[in-house]
C-alpha cells in the first residue's frame, strides 16, 4: 500500500500514525530524498531504506505516538560501519535527514438532518480539520448545489443519503459524535434509539425544547433503555439560554459544545 493510501486508512479508522520522510541525503544511501513511509502502532507501510536507518525511524516514530505534544521531529543518521547503532549497521557511507510528522486522530461528527440548522452547523464545522458526515433521508437536502457552501471545507466531508437515517450510524467510525436534528420528530426518536444501541459512538446531542426532550426521554425508557443510557443524550444541544432561535445561533451553540468535547478528547488522549 502506498503511503498516501496508508494515511487515508489511518484517518478513516481513526488511528494515530507518523509520516516518515527522507528529506536529505549526503553521499550514498539506500533511498533518495523524498522516500516516505507511514508508521502506526503495529504496522508500517512504505520504506525509507531498511536496515538500521528504517528501524531507528520506526522506533522513534512509535515513541512519538505516545507524545501528547504531536510535534514533528527531525533525525540525522550516519550510514557508516563505524556508527554506533541499536539495530545493526549500514555501511553505505552517507548521511540522511529524516522528518517524522505525527498524524493524530482527528474528531468525527455526524449531523443527522441537514435542514436549516444542520447546514449552518456543517458550515461551521467544515472549517475544522475533522471528518464530517452529513446524513439526511431527503436527497434534495444533500444536492451538490445546496452543499456548494462546503466546497472549500478543511474537513473531510462524506454525504450519506439514507431513507432510514439511523442505518447510517453503522457507517461512521468509532468515537463519532452524533448530532440529531432531522425535520421529523419520529426520525429523531428512531435515530436516538439506534444511537443508544451502538457501542462505537461518542456523544449524542439532540436539537429540541424541554417539552420535546420530556417526551423523548419517556419514549426511550419505554423502548428499554435505562436512565443511565438515556442520560447520554444532551437535549437541547447547545446553550438554551441564548434566546435567539435562528438557525445560525442554534448551530453556533451546538458547535461550541462539540469543540469542548474535541478538547476533552485530546486531554484524555494526552493523559
Amino acid at each position: 500500500m502506498r503511503w498516501v493510501r496508508a494515511v487515508e486508512l489511518l484517518r478513516t479508522e481513526r488511528r494515530a500514525g507518523v509520516l516518515v520522510t527522507l528529506i536529505g541525503v549526503r553521499g550514498h544511501a539506500p533511498r533518495d530524498a523524498g522516500a516516505k513511509m507511514v508508521v502506526a502502532a503495529g504496522e508500517t507501510w512504505g520504506s525509507v531504506g531498511g536496515g538500521n536507518l528504517e528501524e531507528t525511524a520506526v522506533t522513534r516514530a512509535r515513541a512519538l505516538l505516545e507524545d501528547p505534544r504531536h510535534v514533528p521531529e527531525q533525525l540525522v543518521l550516519g550510514l557508516s560501519d563505524k556508527a554506533r547503532t541499536e539495530h545493526g549497521r549500514q555501511c553505505c557511507g552517507g548521511e540522511v535527514s529524516v522528518l517524522l510528522e505525527p498524524l493524530p486522530v482527528v474528531p468525527a461528527v455526524a449531523i443527522i438532518g441537514i435542514g436549516h440548522v444542520g447546514l449552518e452547523l456543517a458550515r461551521i464545522l467544515a472549517r475544522h480539520d475533522l471528518d464530517l458526515h452529513l446524513v439526511d433521508s431527503r436527497a434534495a437536502q444533500l444536492s451538490d448545489a445546496r452543499l456548494a457552501c462546503l466546497s472549500d471545507a478543511e474537513a473531510r466531508v462524506e454525504v450519506h443519503h439514507s431513507p432510514v437515517p439511523e442505518l447510517a450510524l453503522g457507517a461512521v467510525p468509532p468515537g463519532t459524535h452524533v448530532v440529531v436534528m432531522t425535520h421529523d420528530h419520529a426520525e429523531d426518536l428512531a435515530v436516538c434509539d439506534a444511537a443508544l444501541r451502538c457501542d462505537h459512538l461518542g456523544s449524542i446531542g439532540l436539537i429540541g425544547s424541554a417539552a420535546k426532550w420530556a417526551r423523548f426521554r419517556a419514549g426511550l425508557l419505554v423502548e428499554g433503555h435505562d436512565e443511565e443510557a438515556v442520560a447520554r443524550i444532551e437535549c437541547p444541544v447547545g446553550d438554551a439560554t441564548v434566546g435567539d432561535k435562528s438557525p445560525p445561533a442554534i448551530a453556533l451553540g451546538a458547535a461550541e459544545v462539540l469543540v469542548r468535547r474535541f478538547a476533552a478528547e485530546r486531554s484524555r488522549a494526552d493523559a
